[in-house]
């Protein structure tokens, strides 16, 4: 008697199973979802190449300090790189003098706090600091850029993008997607997955920043320096990385030479 019941309680489950299956599929041949605004909207990052790009691929010490100089012309007020030291500056080619002298007159200073008072002060940042954190009170912390192009899919070739993709929505894109109008106080970016982003164009114009190397300062140029830059922030050890990289392939490629030397004069004569 048990078994029966409990194989119509297995049986009625298929059929409710099945039931809920076939209605899931009619659902979906007779009501197709549709698809939103922001999905047939959105641009995949545009291709980016870089020095750094692949095994091979070194960090071109001149971009990223023309990067570095957009960072901190253009983004270090609203975004950190906090993982990252002063001292670090000196992988790309900056000098110790450059580097305190950075380290000294950089906006945000240190915050400091008085272990026996808790009062908190400020003073001039080190080299040995890393960069501080930016905060606005009541608003909290933009994002950290520190990392960004490894927490972001094609990280280099998304900043590029989204910096250089901003744009005014046409009166024609409004009438066919109304549901993608930009509210207010946001901005339209078709390179940000929901399309509307709270950041202002960051780099609005050709020739926002003057290079210190004479390079033509372009908003394209600029946003490709500055991915080149976050690509080193995100991997300052990437060029040891690499070199590394081929030193220990080399000897594993020699010591598997050896092996099988030293296997051929061992068992050379030896029946197996």
């Amino acid at each position: 008697m048990v078994r029966i019941i409990a194989g119509l309680v297995g049986v009625g489950f298929l059929v409710a199973l099945l039931i809920s299956l076939g209605g899931s599929i009619s659902s979906l041949i007779n009501e197709p979802e549709v698809e939103s605004a922001a999905a047939m909207l959105y641009k995949h990052p545009e291709h980016l190449e870089l020095k750094s790009d692949g095994i091979t691929g070194k960090i071109d010490e001149r971009a990223a300090q023309r990067g570095f100089q957009v960072y901190k012309e253009v983004c270090a007020n609203c975004h950190s790189i906090s993982l990252v030291a002063f001292r670090d500056l000196r992988k790309i080619g900056y000098s110790e003098a450059e580097v305190k002298k950075i380290a000294a007159d950089w906006g945000t200073k240190q915050q400091v706090q008085d272990p026996k008072t808790g009062d908190r002060s400020e003073r001039d940042n080190t080299p040995a600091d890393k960069f501080p954190v930016v905060y606005y009170p009541g608003q909290g912390v933009p994002p950290d850029l520190s990392l960004i192009t490894k927490a972001r899919h094609d990280g280099p070739a998304y900043i590029y993008s989204l910096l250089t993709g901003y744009a005014e929505q046409t009166p024609e894109l409004i009438a066919k997607h109304p549901d993608a109008k930009t509210p207010d106080g946001l901005y339209y970016n078709p390179y940000f997955p929901n399309l509307n982003i709270a950041m202002p164009p960051p780099l609005a114009q050709d020739g926002q920043v003057t290079y210190a190397d004479g390079t033509p300062s372009t908003v394209k140029q600029n946003a490709k320096d500055v991915a080149a830059f976050l690509v080193w922030t995100a991997e300052p050890e990437l060029n040891q990385r690499h070199g590394l990289g081929f030193v220990v392939l080399g000897f594993l490629l020699i010591a598997t030479l050896l092996a099988y030397g030293a296997y051929q004069s061992i068992w050379r004569n030896v029946k197996h």
